[in-house]
């Protein structure tokens, strides 16, 4: 069982930056794939980032490519989504996720076993 809390959400101004952390509970971290989800009002939860379980692998929805960025310590267990340039459209609520699947891609919902409570992300214009 692995338990995921997300921090770092919060009210930013487009143009902002913010960084978001994954706290993961449990000692085989690094036997998981990671990733990040967003849910907008009134929309669905929609894939944003994914990174391999040695963090030498890395996937980016169109809409953040160039802007986010998700990383990983294997060592210290949290992930983190550093986003950039943030824009009003950014502003959903950001879940992350673990998986434990073979192959490759996960940016499906389905991919992955674990879920965060997820954190606030506005971004005013």
């Amino acid at each position: 069982q692995v338990q995921l809390v997300e921090s770092g959400g919060g009210l930013v101004q487009t143009g902002g930056s913010l960084r978001l952390s994954c706290a993961a509970s449990g000692r085989t971290f690094s036997s998981y794939y990671m990733g990040w989800f967003r849910q907008a009002p009134g929309r669905e939860r929609e894939f944003v980032s994914t990174i391999s379980r040695s963090g030498r692998s890395t996937s980016y929805a169109d809409s953040v490519k160039g802007r986010f960025t998700i990383s990983r310590d294997n060592a210290k267990n949290p992930v983190y989504l550093q986003m950039n340039s943030l824009k009003p459209e950014d502003t959903a609520v950001y879940y992350c996720a673990a998986g434990s699947r073979d192959g490759s891609g996960w940016n499906s919902e389905g991919d992955y076993d674990y879920w965060g409570q997820g954190t606030q992300v506005t971004v005013s214009s």
